[in-house]
């Protein structure tokens, strides 16, 4: 069955389609009902159902034949190792690092932080929560004391899992000082801490709260998978949003197994025992979603990657896992292509590796500009397939369901809605847009299964923020357009259209116009304050590797082209060439912050930025130009 027929299915009978989707997945007790509206647009998905995350990620696999397979890869260009896992020993590593949270008290329902690197652990200390039914919290590693003790207090974790240090190019990052410090800061107090002790930092342990990794599993039962409701937490994963405290996405143990096992064939095109790679990290959705559960749901082997696009050691890294490793499909932000095109744009690292395995390079994280997509297709002579989700859905939204039928790509698009979605472009009035208008992006409620039902410990303030823009809709925070195909187009966040002289134009369509100058190897396009005019674009370019003309000529250059293509509306008058852009550890570029500082104004230091003192480079440029006078 094709696509629009798929679609066509679920769109007829949800709840058939779903139910039909959960026989994929090993119940303890099946569902007998697939949605379950508890009011005021509440939606719960198999809340009937007994089940267990872990059990189907791990025990059905090594119980049906996979037991010698390879679960999970960790390649650690910083430490020059690897280590792969089968099945079996995983099922050995999780049960005994569960058993040792049993010993500690750690019951169904607690909470627990995980606050790990890119090390294999990271994925059993995950694994090892929802065996037992405990709820994980994953902060990513390294993350501020501060950030990490907002998060202790909003999730009251009975323990913490945590590394002695991470790893980055050329540093060690240790970890204790900042657990310490924010244990400290924190009204909430855990009853434990686990520490990974790893061997490039030894950290001190603090008696009576803190445990070695090893020592806390010595002489502990191994621990059996407990059934839990469909409707259980499995976990909680904190998302900044734009303003003060983070929000807690909550997901549910049935609907994300579901939702997570049709995504593998259908979109990724894999099948059981393919390799899958997605490269992100464990704390954000994506190593959740695509690192962790979603590969051993489907009975795939999985890579956790330690390194960076370029620098560990070379742009050529990710080319060398995917023929190391025989990667089938290959999942990156496009913020890490572009690192790669601008260190390597003429691709000679990526001819020295034969990558005959892979079957497409999937992007997502952030609009994928035709630039890019341009120039990996070229490159790899691969599909590259751009999609669009969220961590508060947890998969995608719209994207190419290559594996039901590959759909023409059009460069710029995400594609298709997938089944679950029905996608609508509303005006500021809730009203629906004609094909190619701009608006905001809405989803019609309920959301399919593996989103999230709720915030944790605060349904208020979900409602608030998702519910109340467009009642009977979920706000998805980003403006696009959809063509008269059904394709959409992610042109901004909403906050990202600005206002010019009463013209509401897409930062995102400048972006792309910027993109395409051949001297270009990534940008961004802010709305800054203007008296006459409301808002005016100011452009910002980082230059490709080798490229020595002026600056000031090729801003002018950049100046003519958005002149050019979108024309004299978009008022376009300036562009700046900097150095590098301010970017969360995930990839996002920090655009409402570089606003901020373009119109004088206060800022909290956004807790995910990589390099604080990319901002300190962007406030020069700006005065260059006559802003961040303050």
């Amino acid at each position: 069955m094709g696509y629009r027929e798929t679609y066509q299915q679920w769109k007829e009978d949800p709840e058939a389609f779903w139910l039909e989707q959960a026989t994929s997945i090993d119940w303890v007790e099946a569902p007998k009902k697939a949605l379950f509206p508890r009011g005021e647009n509440l939606f719960e998905w198999y809340a009937d159902a007994k089940v267990n995350g872990c059990y189907n990620a791990v025990d059905r696999h090594v119980e049906n034949g996979r037991a010698d397979q390879i679960a999970i890869i960790h390649d650690s260009p910083v430490t020059a190792s690897q280590t792969k896992i089968t099945y079996a020993e995983l099922q050995d590593r999780v049960s005994r690092l569960a058993g040792a949270l049993v010993a500690q008290g750690v019951e169904k329902g607690d909470r627990v932080i995980i606050y790990m690197p890119m090390v294999p652990e990271a994925l059993d200390a995950m694994l090892a929560c929802a065996r037992i039914g405990a709820v994980h919290s994953v902060v990513f590693g390294g993350f501020a004391a501060n950030e990490l003790a907002v998060r202790i207090d909003d999730c009251t974790p009975k323990a913490i899992l945590a590394a002695s240090c991470g790893l980055e190019p050329g540093r060690v990052v240790q970890y204790k000082p900042l657990l310490d410090g924010a244990i400290e800061m924190a009204d909430h107090k855990p009853e434990v801490c686990i520490i990974l002790q790893r061997e490039q930092h030894n950290c001190d342990l603090i008696p009576g709260r803190d445990l070695d990794w090893q020592a806390a599993q010595e002489g502990v039962a191994p621990a059996n998978c407990v059934p839990v409701e469909g409707n259980h937490p499995a976990y909680i994963l904190y998302t900044s949003g734009t303003t003060g405290a983070p929000k807690g996405v909550v997901r549910h143990t049935a609907g994300h197994l579901v939702a997570l096992n049709w995504t593998m064939k259908n979109i990724y095109q894999c099948d059981p025992g393919d390799v899958f790679w997605a490269a992100s990290d464990v704390g954000w959705v994506v190593g959740h979603s695509y690192i962790c559960y979603a590969p051993l749901i489907h009975g795939n082997t999985t890579i956790v990657f330690e390194g960076k696009p370029i620098g560990t050691p070379d742009a050529g890294t990710f080319w060398r896992i995917i023929e190391e490793h025989k990667v089938r499909s290959f999942f990156t932000a496009p913020t890490a292509i572009r690192a790669v095109k601008r260190e390597d744009p003429k691709g000679e690292f990526l001819k020295k590796y034969d990558l005959s395995c892979l079957r497409a390079l999937y992007l997502a994280g952030e609009r994928a500009d035709p630039d890019t997509i341009h120039w990996a297709q070229d490159m790899l002579d691969k599909p590259v397939f751009d999609h669009w989700w969220q961590t508060e859905t947890g998969w995608t939204i719209a994207g190419n369901p290559a594996g039901l039928e590959a759909l023409p790509v059009k460069v710029g698009s995400p594609t298709v809605a997938m089944p679950g979605y029905d996608i609508e472009i509303l005006d500021e009035a809730g009203q629906p847009q004609k094909p190619g208008e701009l608006g905001a992006i809405a989803i019609k409620l309920p959301l399919p299964p593996g989103t999230l039902p709720t915030l944790w410990h605060a349904e208020d303030r979900f409602k608030k923020s998702y519910l109340t823009t467009f009642p009977g809709y979920y706000e998805t925070g980003d403006a696009g357009m959809m063509d008269e195909d059904g394709y959409l187009y992610i042109m901004a966040r909403t906050d990202d259209v600005i206002n010019v002289a009463g013209h509401r134009l897409s930062t995102g369509a400048m972006e792309e116009v910027l993109a395409g100058h051949p001297d270009v190897a990534e940008c961004a396009v802010i709305g800054v304050s203007d008296a006459l005019k409301g808002q005016s674009p100011v452009g910002f370019v980082c230059l490709s590797k080798g490229v020595n003309r002026a600056h000031e000529e090729i801003a002018k250059e950049c100046v003519q082209r958005v002149r050019d293509q979108i024309g004299p509306v978009a008022a376009f008058k300036q562009a700046v060439v900097v150095d590098r852009l301010p970017k969360t550890r995930s990839g996002k570029i920090l655009r409402a912050t570089m606003v901020k500082i373009a119109d004088s104004q206060d800022f909290k230091m956004p807790a995910t930025i990589d390099d604080p003192a990319i901002l300190d480079e962007i406030k020069v440029a700006l005065q260059g130009i006559g802003y961040a006078k303050g």
